[in-house]
């Protein structure tokens, strides 16, 4: 399992999951985002973004952090901040915010609540947006030098497996349209 950054051709399984999830798509750019993905079947398990607010200052926003069903609980959203805070200390952010309804699960890696005039201008217009969807938003703050990952997630990312499902479906000549008794192929003899 490792996370990385998205790509142009996650865009449409991105924008898939955040509206099925129904999470913040507001100035979606698929280049904010990473991907966490299983190593050994290409599957993705996980998604965050960090978004940069213009302004004076610039201020630095996780959101959309989602780990997929059947792999919860197994360090995928933990990995998943990692990498996003490791970005923000790449654009030289002292402090990330989150505004987020699970504030537990992020006070484990060192956020701290922030009372909500306290936020930078921006995030206080953000939080009464997202206060109108979720009423038990929390703001959270982090400087990104003191993440700390807890062992336990490390090590269940490390052994993250692949869920159990349903296997894929096989697909037929007559899923695409073809009916296989009268059709004829290029190179058929």
């Amino acid at each position: 399992m490792y996370v990385r950054d998205a790509r142009n051709r996650d865009e449409v399984w991105l924008l898939d999951h955040i509206e099925a999830l129904g999470l913040d798509d507001t100035a979606f750019r698929s280049r904010d985002y990473v991907i966490a993905v299983d190593d050994e079947s290409n599957e993705r398990a996980g998604f965050g973004r960090i978004r940069i607010h213009t302004g004076d200052p610039e201020v630095c926003e996780l959101t959309s952090i989602a780990t997929l069903e059947g792999w919860r609980g197994q360090g995928v959203a933990a990995h998943v901040i990692e990498r996003l805070l490791r970005n923000a200390r790449i654009e030289e952010f002292d402090a990330v915010y989150a505004l987020a309804p699970a504030h537990e699960y992020l006070a484990q890696f060192g956020f701290r609540p922030v009372q909500p005039e306290d936020l930078p201008e921006q995030l206080q217009k953000r939080l009464a947006e997202k206060r109108t969807r979720h009423e038990e938003v929390i703001p959270m703050k982090l400087d990104p030098e003191r993440f700390r990952m807890p062992d336990e997630l490390r090590e269940r990312f490390k052994d993250a497996a692949k869920p159990e499902g349903e296997p894929e479906p096989t697909e037929s000549a007559e899923d695409f349209g073809i009916d296989p008794e009268d059709a004829t192929y290029k190179y058929s003899t």
